[in-house]
């Protein structure tokens, strides 16, 4: 696969300072200019990092630059060079990344040590947003349906293996149309080009796809359907049932059962500077009022409904500021030891299988799942991903 990613589009959030925004002081002391990445224009995390860009100018006087990537790798590479300091970023660049899996299992990546800030939990749905002209109404009826693939986003298809699955599908039961960005996915199906992707409900493109001749619709995923719930967790154990009131089409009074997870996450790498992490977390609590209307979802950012025991730690400087915040628990820090315990033991199993030679990268590829699982299983930890 070739991996490029280009600054063109990159959006200078509050660039040019209001008066207002030269008015305030930058208590926290955060630097004037921040990078972060998020995926394409139009996403949910792109909305969102823009919306948080304008309360961090008017507050601290601070500009975010958002940079957009198609896909998990697009969106990790500039955080990984350190071209950008923190990403709005999804499970395929925080949990797939930190295992190590698809792309992220290739030579030139490996398990990333990877780190939370926050995580935005949300009543919306992430599931298969879909064409509401094709009489879908839940997942065993995108059988024969065509469904988008991105390229380069293994977590996006992963999920919507998932979705099928609810349905006791696989990908040979649709029409899989591949697309080189997530974006490029949700035109395709206003274009009419395919039926479903897998997406989230407060997305800019959502709102577009409702809007559009086509309309758009949630498969209805049951949450009294206990076989259909083991088949979804069975392919991603992070997903959980969600009754979704927010986004395109949604609302209190007209919801739909359906899947989520963390949506998005604010995340860097391990190595970076705990004072900062501590100072955009901060910022991000303090200003949270806000931004928190400025953008579909924004609000699931609040302080009440972050999720500090997940499947990926927490930055140190994160930790520090839930300390501050009376948050943190023995639980909280037995589960924290034990996800960096587990980063360290794919670290060392990556850096064995790279001291032996491969003839191709296939061989690599089985080498690396083998030797990842049976390092796992060693440590008493689950594989988790090996059946997939």
């Amino acid at each position: 696969m070739k991996r490029t990613f280009k600054w063109a589009g990159l959006s200078l959030v509050g660039l040019m300072l209001s008066p207002v925004a030269l008015a305030q002081e930058n208590t926290l002391e955060l630097p004037k200019v921040l990078a972060w990445s998020a995926y394409d224009v139009g996403s949910a995390g792109y909305n969102q990092a823009v919306a948080i860009g304008n309360a961090f100018r008017q507050k601290y006087g601070v500009s975010i630059r958002v940079l957009p990537g198609k896909n998990d790798v697009s969106r990790n590479l500039p955080l990984r060079e350190g071209q950008v300091s923190f990403s709005v970023n999804g499970v395929g660049g925080v949990f797939f990344a930190q295992e190590g899996m698809y792309e992220f299992g290739s030579r030139a990546w490996g398990p990333q040590p990877v780190r939370n800030l926050m995580l935005n939990s949300v009543q919306s749905a992430l599931s298969a947003m879909t064409a509401g002209d094709i009489g879908v109404k839940t997942p065993v009826d995108l059988k024969g349906k065509r469904v988008a693939w991105i390229i380069g986003a293994p977590a996006l298809n992963q999920n919507m293996t998932a979705t099928l699955a609810f349905g006791g599908l696989t990908w040979d039961d649709v029409e899989k149309v591949e697309f080189g960005g997530y974006g490029a996915a949700w035109d395709g199906i206003v274009a009419n080009q395919a039926d479903s992707v897998f997406g989230s409900s407060i997305a800019g493109k959502a709102y577009a796809l409702e809007k559009s001749n086509r309309g758009i619709t949630y498969p209805v995923m049951d949450p009294e359907d206990k076989e259909g719930w083991a088949r979804v967790q069975a392919v991603g154990s992070y997903f959980y049932p969600l009754y979704a009131t927010e986004g395109a089409g949604l609302s209190a009074e007209n919801g739909v059962h359906s899947s989520a997870y963390p949506y998005p996450i604010l995340m860097t790498y391990a190595d970076r500077d705990a004072s900062l992490v501590s100072k955009v977390t901060n910022a991000m609590i303090d200003t949270f009022d806000m931004y928190k209307d400025a953008a579909p979802g924004a609000d699931g950012w609040a302080l009440d409904k972050q999720r500090l025991e997940w499947v990926v730690p927490l930055h140190e400087g994160a930790v520090n500021v839930f300390k501050d915040k009376g948050m943190w628990t023995d639980d909280l820090q037995q589960n924290q030891e034990n996800l960096v315990k587990r980063q360290e033991v794919l670290e060392a199993a990556w850096k064995d299988v790279n001291s032996r030679q491969h003839d191709s990268d296939d061989a690599f590829q089985e080498d690396w799942m083998k030797t990842r699982a049976d390092a796992l299983k060693a440590a008493g930890m689950d594989p988790i991903l090996e059946r997939w």
